[in-house]
C-alpha cells in the first residue's frame, strides 16, 4: 500500500490551480478569451449579413437562405444560427422565404457602409496603399471601429459624400447623395461624359477594370456601342470593354458643347523628342503620392519631356524642371498633358 505524500499532493494542487487560473484568469484568461472570440464571430457574421442583405434590397434583388449562404463565405451552420438570432433580436425577418431588413437591420446596415466607406476613402487620401487592398482592409475595419471612432475619422477626412469609388457615405442619419449617371453601355455612341462611379464588386470585373487603368473622374466618348463590345475614348487613349464589364462603369452625360480635346492625353504616353506641357493629375491619384508629384514639379503649366527610356518599358525617367523623375506606368498614367 503505498504512503500518502504531503509534498507530491502540494504540488498537484498548485498544478491544478495554476492551470485554473490560467484558463478562468479574469479578462486575459482562455475561457474569456474563446468566449470574446465566439462573440466577435457571430457580431463579424451578423454585420456582413447586414450588408449583404442591404446590398441586394439596394440593387432591387431579392436574396434567400441558399443565396446568403453562396455569397458568405461561412459554415451553413453558422449562418443558419446567426439568422436565428438575427431574427428574434428584429433585425431581419423572412417573407415567402425572402430575407428582409427591419428598420432597425436596415440603420444598423448603413453604420456599417458608413465605416467601410469611409474607411476606404481614408486609405485612397491619406496612405499610399494600392486600391487593390482598400476593399479587404476596409472590410476588416468596418466590425473594429466604434461610433466615436468613425465620428473622429469623418471629421478627419472633412466629412466626404463619397468614397474613392464614387459610392454615397451614409450620414450618421442614413442619407446619401445622389450618384449621378448611367451604365456606360446605356450611352449612345457619340455621348461625351464623366466617370462619376466604377463598381468594385465582382473582383474579377474590378481587377479587369483596375489593368485597362480607367480612373474616376475621366471625361470619355463613345466610339462603338454593341452587343459584344463598348468602345471609347478618354484622355488620349482607346478602350475597348465587353458590356458586363463596361456596366461597371457609371457616366455622368455632359453637355453637348463640351468636347474632349484631341490633344489631352496621359504623360504615359509621351514619346522620345516629343515635349508637353502638364495640364494636371488625375483625380485617381490622392494623398501622399499626388503631394509627392507636386513636390516633384508636375503642377500645370510645366514642361516636360523624355529623359531616358527604360528598355524593359518600366520605369521611365521625365525630365522636368531641369531634373530627372523616374515614374512608374501607372504613375505616368495618372498625369494628363497637352503635347506640342
Amino acid at each position: 500500500m503505498e504512503h500518502y505524500n504531503p509534498l507530491s499532493a502540494l504540488i498537484i494542487f498548485f498544478i491544478v490551480i495554476t492551470l485554473l487560473y490560467i484558463v478562468f484568469r479574469p479578462v486575459k484568461g482562455w475561457f474569456w478569451s474563446l468566449r470574446k472570440l465566439v462573440k466577435t464571430s457571430e457580431k463579424v457574421i451578423t454585420e456582413d449579413i447586414l450588408k449583404q442583405l442591404y446590398h441586394f434590397e439596394d440593387s432591387k434583388n431579392k436574396v434567400d437562405m441558399k443565396t446568403l449562404v453562396q455569397v458568405l463565405d461561412y459554415k451553413h451552420s453558422s449562418i443558419v444560427e446567426v439568422v436565428k438570432n438575427m431574427t428574434i433580436n428584429d433585425l431581419i425577418y423572412s417573407e415567402s422565404d425572402v430575407l428582409r431588413l427591419t428598420d432597425e437591420g436596415r440603420n444598423y446596415a448603413l453604420r456599417i457602409v458608413r465605416v467601410h466607406r469611409l474607411w476606404e476613402r481614408y486609405l485612397a487620401d491619406k496612405t499610399g496603399i494600392h486600391k487593390k487592398e482598400w476593399h479587404d482592409r476596409a472590410e476588416s475595419m468596418e466590425h473594429r471601429l466604434s461610433h466615436d471612432e468613425t465620428e473622429e475619422l469623418a471629421a478627419h477626412l472633412g466629412h466626404p459624400k463619397f468614397d474613392p469609388h464614387g459610392d454615397p457615405i451614409p450620414t450618421t442619419t442614413g442619407e446619401m447623395a445622389d450618384v449621378h449617371g448611367v451604365e456606360l453601355p446605356l450611352l449612345p455612341v457619340g455621348s461625351v461624359g464623366r466617370i462619376t462611379h466604377i463598381e468594385d464588386e465582382p473582383e474579377i470585373i474590378y481587377k479587369q477594370i483596375l489593368a485597362e487603368h480607367i480612373y474616376m473622374g475621366s471625361i470619355l466618348k463613345v466610339i462603338e456601342n454593341n452587343a459584344t463590345r463598348i468602345v471609347f475614348e478618354s484622355e488620349g487613349e482607346e478602350f475597348k470593354l465587353a458590356p458586363i464589364v463596361a456596366a461597371n462603369l457609371t457616366v455622368a452625360l455632359i453637355e453637348k458643347e463640351v468636347e474632349i480635346e484631341e490633344n489631352v492625353a496621359r504623360l504615359s504616353s509621351l514619346k522620345a523628342n516629343e515635349t508637353a506641357k502638364i495640364l494636371g493629375i488625375s483625380r485617381e491619384n490622392r494623398g501622399e503620392s499626388r503631394r509627392r508629384l507636386l513636390d516633384l514639379g508636375f503642377v500645370k503649366g510645366a514642361t516636360v519631356s523624355i529623359d531616358l527610356l527604360n528598355p524593359l518599358g518600366n520605369p521611365n525617367a521625365y525630365l522636368i524642371k531641369g531634373t530627372s523623375i523616374a515614374l512608374r506606368h501607372d504613375q505616368a498614367s495618372k498625369i494628363l498633358i497637352q503635347k506640342d
